[in-house]
């Protein structure tokens, strides 16, 4: 069972992460995402330890590791949580708060083929395709 959750974000962390500076982006999945930045996208508690670790295409223990060691993520790890960051952030922009987005997150939806939203985290595609109907929520475009 999902949460709600209380506390928003600290808008900071999403500040940090913007699409409009792609060459950014690029050298930082290439250096690679530290855990303490990652730990506080898990902070946000709009997924759980075990839905990154489906997200990231890595095991739960390999999380444990790299929470242990303040290791740095690879840059395939580190693009995909770039990815879900600025998709986080653009679902906050878009219902306003964390707790508007977590719910569309857990509910089947009809556009998207009746799947939860959150089931489609784990690929480019998938985030592409939420992007879009976000895009179409923020613009009014339901169908």
């Amino acid at each position: 069972m999902a949460k709600i959750y209380k506390q928003q974000p600290d808008k900071s962390l999403f500040d940090t992460v913007d699409d409009k500076d792609i060459p950014y982006l690029i050298r930082t999945s290439r250096k690679g995402i530290d855990y303490s930045f990652f730990q506080k996208i898990v902070g946000t508690n709009l997924f759980t330890f075990n839905e990154w670790s489906n997200y990231l295409h890595v095991s739960e223990r390999t999380l444990q590791r790299y929470r242990k060691e303040k290791r740095t993520f690879d840059p395939i790890q580190s693009e995909r949580i770039l990815e879900i960051s600025l998709f986080i952030k653009l679902g906050i922009e878009v219902f306003g708060n964390i707790e508007k987005l977590n719910s569309w997150l857990i509910t089947d939806n009809l556009a998207l083929g009746n799947i939860k939203p959150k089931e489609l985290l784990d690929n480019t595609f998938g985030i592409g395709l939420l992007k879009d109907e976000l895009t179409r929520i923020e613009y009014g475009v339901l169908a």
